[in-house]
C-alpha cells in the first residue's frame, strides 16, 4: 500500500498565526500517526513561517512512524537540521529563500555535482534521500546519476488538469514513473493531491511507493475532521476501496 505522510506544515502556520501554542504541533503528529498516518512531512523554510527549525528537533523525537524533512539543502542550516535530527527520509527540493511554495523539480543537470555530494553525505548518515523532479524524462535519468535513491514528482501540473482532462493530466506521470522504476528508483510523489485527485493518481501509477499531503488535507479537516480525513485519504490509496484499512 502507498504510505500516506501528512505535512503538518499548515498546522504551524495556524499557531504562529497568533502566537503561544495552539494548535500544539508536536501533538498534531503524534495524533496524526495513532489516527493512521504513514508518515510526517515538515518543511522547515529560513524564515520559519510555519514549522521551525526547533519544531523539528522536538518532532524527531516522538515521531514513531517514518519521518521526512524537506527543503533546499543549498542552505546549511537545513543540512545541519537533517544530519542531526536524522529523519527517515530527506526530500530535497530547490526552493528559493522567499518562496511562497515549492513550484518547480530540479534540473538535475545542471545541479549534478552539487547533488550528488549532498546525496552522498545524507545517505552516509544513513537517511533515505528523495529529490523534487518535474515529470520530464531528461530530469529523471538525471537523478539516477545523482544516485538518488527515490524521486517526488511533482503533481502540480497533475492536479491543474485533472478537472479538464485526467487522462491528458495523468499522462506524463506515468510514462515518468515507469522510466523511474527501470532506473531502480524509488517513486514518491506531492503537491496539489487531493481527495479528488489521489485515488486516479495511485490507480495509475501503482508502484507508488508514497504521497505527502499536507494543505488539501488541512483544508478538509476543517469539514471532516483530522481523524476521518486521515482515513478519507488513506482510503484513496487502497487498492480495493471496500477494503478495512
Amino acid at each position: 500500500m502507498t504510505k500516506l505522510s501528512v505535512n503538518i506544515n499548515k498546522f504551524a502556520t495556524l499557531r504562529n498565526s497568533r502566537g503561544g501554542n495552539n494548535p500544539d504541533v508536536i501533538k498534531t503528529a503524534i495524533d496524526c500517526e495513532r489516527f493512521g498516518a504513514d508518515g510526517i512531512t515538515v518543511h522547515p523554510r529560513p524564515d520559519e513561517r510555519h514549522i521551525r527549525y526547533a519544531d523539528v528537533y522536538e518532532l524527531c523525537k516522538v515521531v514513531k512512524t517514518e519521518f521526512n524533512i524537506e527543503g533546499n539543502p543549498k542552505e546549511a542550516k537545513f543540512v545541519e537540521l537533517v544530519l542531526q535530527a536524522k529523519p527517515t527520509q530527506v526530500t530535497l527540493v530547490p526552493d528559493a529563500e522567499n518562496q511562497l511554495t515549492s513550484n518547480h523539480g530540479w534540473d538535475t543537470r545542471t545541479h549534478k555535482d552539487f547533488l550528488i555530494d549532498i546525496i552522498a553525505l545524507f545517505k552516509s548518515a544513513g537517511i533515505r534521500t528523495s529529490i523534487f523532479v518535474d515529470a520530464n524524462m531528461d530530469m529523471i535519468e538525471g537523478a539516477a546519476l545523482v544516485k538518488t535513491d527515490r524521486i517526488e514528482l511533482y503533481t502540480e501540473s497533475y492536479a491543474h488538469q485533472y478537472p479538464i482532462d485526467k487522462r491528458a493530466a495523468i499522462h506524463n506521470f506515468v510514462v515518468a514513473a515507469n522510466h523511474a522504476q527501470q532506473l531502480g528508483l524509488g517513486i514518491n510523489a506531492g503537491h496539489d493531491l487531493s481527495l479528488e485527485n489521489l485515488k486516479y493518481f495511485k490507480q495509475n501509477i501503482p508502484q507508488l511507493l508514497e504521497v505527502s499531503i499536507g494543505h488539501a488535507l488541512v483544508c478538509d479537516a476543517l469539514y471532516y475532521g483530522i481523524e476521518n480525513t486521515i482515513q478519507l485519504y488513506k482510503r484513496q490509496l487502497l487498492e480495493n476501496p471496500y477494503s478495512n484499512l
